[in-house]
């Protein structure tokens, strides 16, 4: 029976990855991977011989039509990233709309991701949050900021390295010096690193250490200030009560 299966693989960790993902790697007719040759070596280490395709960005505009007519063919085909959950900041939406509209089943099985560990290690309120993912580059990056502003949820982004600290800096000069921040870095690896605290205390961590590896960071929602209550009596109701 045919069917597209998205499998998340670990982010830095081989022992993330569940048996049931194994299993469904090893029975399928094809994986579509972001990178054969990262995941080649996933692969290689699980012992999986199933045939292989790219299947990324910049091509997946044009191989999305074959692979419906493969999957309507009756075959089944699993997709997987780099690392993490794909469709979450990387390929995967594109192919999993197309089976929907042409009623071919889909099935995403529960593993990991980069945003949900950054978030809890984070200690900031998670029971409201937004996933931003990565920010604009130029056209649209400070309209973004300007309404993140006055957001009131924990915010999720994802930040590439030599980005890092721009943005720290930007968080300065839109949210304020004050904001709470948690940068986290490396999830799941050898060198995993939080680092909490002011939007200005961040910054200056990382303006000492330059950051490396994958980043994920997690800003504290805006606080909205409670307006006193105002009296039920009117000033000079008040005034007479007093007399």
């Amino acid at each position: 029976m045919s069917k597209l299966y998205i499998v998340p693989t670990p982010i830095g960790n081989l022992e993330d990855m569940t048996f049931r993902a194994i299993r469904i790697l090893k029975e399928v007719d094809l994986i579509l991977a972001e990178d054969t040759r990262t995941s080649g070596k996933l692969l290689k280490h699980f012992e999986i011989g199933t045939h292989m395709h790219s299947h990324h960005m910049h091509n997946e505009h044009k191989t999305t039509e074959n692979l419906i007519a493969r999957l309507k063919a009756g075959e089944t085909i699993a997709l997987i990233s780099d690392a993490g959950t794909p469709a979450i900041s990387d390929p995967g939406f594109l192919l999993t709309r197309a089976c929907v509209e042409n009623k071919i089943e889909v099935e995403c099985l529960p593993g990991a991701t980069a945003f949900v560990p950054a978030l809890v290690n984070s200690g900031l309120p998670n029971d409201r949050f937004i996933f931003e993912g990565f920010l604009p580059e130029k056209k649209g990056r400070q309209t973004r900021f300007l309404a993140l502003a006055e957001e009131t949820r924990t915010m999720i982004l994802y930040v590439s390295p030599h980005k890092l600290v721009k943005t720290l800096a930007e968080f300065i000069t839109y949210f304020g010096e004050d904001r709470q921040v948690c940068v986290s870095r490396e999830l799941s690896k050898l060198h995993e690193e939080n680092v909490r605290g002011t939007a200005r205390e961040v910054l200056t961590h990382f303006e000492k250490t330059a950051p490396r590896g994958e980043i994920v960071v997690v800003v504290a929602g805006k606080t909205i200030t409670k307006e006193p209550k105002k009296s039920k009596f009117s000033k000079d109701e008040e005034e007479t009560e007093e007399e």
